[in-house]
């Protein structure tokens, strides 16, 4: 819900229900990075109210417009940054399924040595 001026759309309120410290200072983070706001802030009502106000100032553009833009922005970093660790993510299970065939490897070239080693201790070298 928006809380402005009918006159001056510079400068507004927002309210976001069902939201916390968590989505409210990522979109504070992102409207302080964009040179039209001059001020950026956000209050949670009361700790028991699940809810955010944002204050947004600009320098003319119309608040609605800079916080549908940092929202936006906000949403193409997410996106990155999921991107980036789901790619970690599959790296790390490629090194694992690789690591893990290398140990059984290991452990058959073991049993294989083994079953050599008594097939030798087996042989009576003095008896020929």
């Amino acid at each position: 819900m928006e809380h402005g001026s009918f006159t001056n759309n510079s400068h507004a309120s927002f309210t976001l229900a069902e939201e916390d410290h968590t989505l409210a200072n990522a979109v504070r983070f992102m409207l302080n990075q964009d040179p039209r706001v001059t001020l950026a802030g956000y209050s949670i009502p009361h700790p028991s109210l699940d809810r955010v106000n944002i204050r947004v100032q600009t320098t003319g553009d119309p608040a609605r417009e800079v916080l549908k833009d940092a929202c936006q922005e906000l949403m193409l970093m997410n996106r990155h940054v999921r991107s980036v660790f789901d790619k970690a993510v599959a790296e790390f299970k490629v090194e694992q399924a690789r690591l893990k065939a290398e140990e059984e490897e290991r452990e058959k070239a073991k049993e294989e040595l083994k079953k050599q080693r008594e097939q030798l201790e087996s042989m009576d070298i003095e008896g020929n």
